[in-house]
């Protein structure tokens, strides 16, 4: 069995439990307890639990997208604002199901764009917007990130190609690799970046070093890096010396 479906069987075990065992963990999936343990020491090292005396506790999981969108709202607007500034008008964009993306799907109104994506409240927010051609893919749908997934939405993204992707991730690592929690999502992002001609990274002072298992890219794969993490100098040093652009947002100052 493959490491990464190990660890995804071992949170599962974990949801519906709160708690296990090294040896329980060891007869449901039919390794060794070393390889438990190994695999508990790389799933603590990533922030998704908590080890305890012969066993594994479960941290909070990653907060669903009606959650996740409230948080931070002020810093993801900024950084929403100045990807904005990115995109010419009669330009092609892929967003992806980031809360930070919706927050850039909320700037887009009135402009002449080509938008495509899988996220279901960035369709939400442009369907009645008729100066924009919106794409939705195809998928199953996955309730907690509001968006579509699966094999259906990869085999839609090779049918096109967008000047920019834009998207979201659960964590950036200390060399820039960006990391995602669900394993369902991986793939169409990954297909997403195949689909783009240059990608935006899009993520907030959280998502440093964020959490996440699951490897989407790294950091040869971006092209623009848009946060406002500017206390994180190692990642971003790291970033710009894999050649990628770090774009610093700060909020927009309101006047009385």
């Amino acid at each position: 069995m493959l490491a990464e479906r190990r660890h995804q069987l071992i949170l599962q075990a974990l949801r519906s439990g709160g708690a296990a065992t090294v040896a329980d963990l060891s007869g449901q999936l039919d390794v060794s307890a070393a390889t438990i343990r190994r695999d508990l020491l790389k799933l603590e090292e990533v922030g998704l639990l908590t080890r305890v005396h012969g066993g594994a506790v479960i941290e909070e999981p990653y907060p669903p997208f009606i959650e996740a969108a409230e948080v931070r709202v002020t810093a993801k607007d900024a950084i929403a604002a100045q990807a904005a500034t990115m995109i010419e008008d009669g330009q092609s964009i892929i967003l992806d199901s980031g809360t930070t993306v919706y927050r850039l799907a909320r700037q887009l109104h009135g402009r002449r764009l080509t938008v495509i994506t899988n996220n279901l409240v960035v369709y939400e927010e442009l369907a009645e917007d008729d100066s924009i051609d919106l794409m939705l893919l195809g998928g199953m749908v996955i309730r907690e990130s509001r968006s579509l997934d699966g094999f259906m939405a990869e085999d839609n993204l090779r049918q096109v190609h967008a000047d920019w992707l834009f998207m979201g991730a659960c964590g950036v690592r200390p060399g820039g690799q960006v990391m995602d929690t669900t394993v369902a999502e991986v793939p169409a992002r990954r297909a997403m970046i195949a689909a783009s001609e240059k990608v935006v990274l899009l993520v907030d002072q959280g998502k440093f070093p964020g959490t996440g298992m699951v490897k989407i890219c790294g950091p040869e794969d971006l092209h623009t890096v848009v946060t406002n993490a500017s206390s994180d100098d190692a990642t971003l040093a790291a970033l710009k010396e894999a050649g990628v652009k770090v774009m610093l947002a700060t909020p927009a100052v309101v006047n009385d």
